[in-house]
């Protein structure tokens, strides 16, 4: 089921979040909050009760986090049966040239990546706001000026980010340790125990050249492993599990 956030602030933009994950969804929402402009109204963890949050709360903008519960073109598809004229914009770990294509056919008004930093969300979501496209990192005017721009250099902005050697467990075990897991949470989370899980963050730490869990968000957002949001807002639950556990 869907949540309504309170927010009374009714000049700012309504703005709905969908994501699958708690922490990300707390992430943005937290994000969003510190923007006079921009105000979240309601949140989702999967495709109907997205669909039935937007019909509900009737929000200016749709951030769709793209994932197995919230799959973007079956979303994107159901808006446009209802003819809703929710703004919706994807965010995803990576994007293919074809299914870019179909989303931006069905609708969606922006596509960004992840990893992406917090300035270039706000920036993506107030040119959506403005009537415009967003790809990447760059605003375009007019569905069939995002075609092109998917067709050519922009998508080099959303393809998927380099992978330092760390194998697909790896890649999880960053994931929930930046996001600001504990170890038994990523064990719990993945069926492995919290020793497999300390096991992984020493390859992990020897591979990116961190030394703890702090410098592993860090790196994680920079270089755009999928992990969102900023570290900037997770850092006292990363420290507090430092503490808690040697990682």
């Amino acid at each position: 089921m869907y949540t309504n956030p309170m927010n009374n602030d009714q000049q700012a933009v309504p703005i709905a979040i969908a994501a699958e994950e708690p922490i990300l969804r707390y992430g943005i929402r937290r994000l969003l909050e510190t923007e006079p402009d921009l105000r979240v109204v309601g949140e989702a963890a999967n495709s109907s009760d997205a669909i039935r949050m937007v019909l509900d709360l009737k929000p200016e903008v749709l951030l769709l986090d793209v994932s197995a519960a919230l799959p973007a073109l079956e979303v994107l598809s159901c808006l446009a049966l209802v003819k809703s004229t929710v703004r919706t914009v994807l965010l995803a770990p990576f994007a293919a040239k074809s299914q870019l294509a179909d989303a931006f056919n069905l609708g969606a008004r922006g596509v960004m990546l992840k990893g992406t930093e917090t300035r270039s969300l706000l920036s993506g979501l107030r040119s959506v706001i403005a009537g415009h496209h967003w790809i990447g990192e760059k605003a375009v005017t007019g569905r069939d000026a995002a075609l092109h721009a998917v067709a050519t250099d922009c998508n080099d902005n959303l393809q998927p980010p380099q992978h330092y050697r760390l194998t697909p467990r790896e890649l999880d075990i960053v994931a929930s340790i930046a996001n600001g897991c504990s170890n038994r949470d990523a064990g719990r989370r993945f069926s492995i125990s919290e020793r497999t899980v300390k096991h992984h963050l020493t390859n992990i730490y020897c591979k990116l050249g961190v030394s703890n869990r702090l410098e592993l968000a860090v790196f994680a957002v920079n270089h755009r492993l999928g992990v969102y949001p900023s570290p900037a807002s997770q850092a006292p639950e990363i420290i507090e599990a430092e503490y808690a556990e040697v990682g």
